[in-house]
């Protein structure tokens, strides 16, 4: 996922806040657990997050996700986020590194057990 911050997400610093950051994390984060749970899954922990860098206005930030674990109903991310300053275009820094667990839920927003590729 890229995404830009704008000037409406940042502080009278100019640095974005931590919150939107986060937000973006949970959006990038549940892409990839959702293809295994292949249905409603909630956020059920942010079990690690933490910012290297500041992010500013005009930055392009790339977000990569990477599965750290499948368990019989959760399933823990981490993603990586980098960004391209403005001035710097071509050139990756990490800003923010997290570890985010989900939970496959049903209907009624109880765990659900995670399906299990046919072999």
């Amino acid at each position: 996922m890229k995404v830009i911050p704008m000037p409406a997400d940042a502080n009278a610093n100019g640095d974005i806040f931590g919150g939107w950051v986060m937000a973006q994390v949970d959006l990038a984060g549940a892409v990839l657990p959702a293809r295994y749970a292949q249905g409603r899954m909630a956020t059920v922990a942010v079990n690690q997050f933490v910012f290297k860098q500041p992010v500013r206005v005009g930055d392009i930030l790339s977000f990569y996700a990477r599965m750290e674990r499948i368990g019989r109903s959760s399933l823990t991310v981490n993603v990586g986020v980098y960004a391209e300053r403005f001035d710097t275009q071509g050139r990756y820094i990490k800003v923010t590194e997290a570890t985010l667990t989900y939970v496959a839920i049903d209907d009624s927003g109880r765990p659900r057990p995670v399906p299990r590729p046919e072999m």
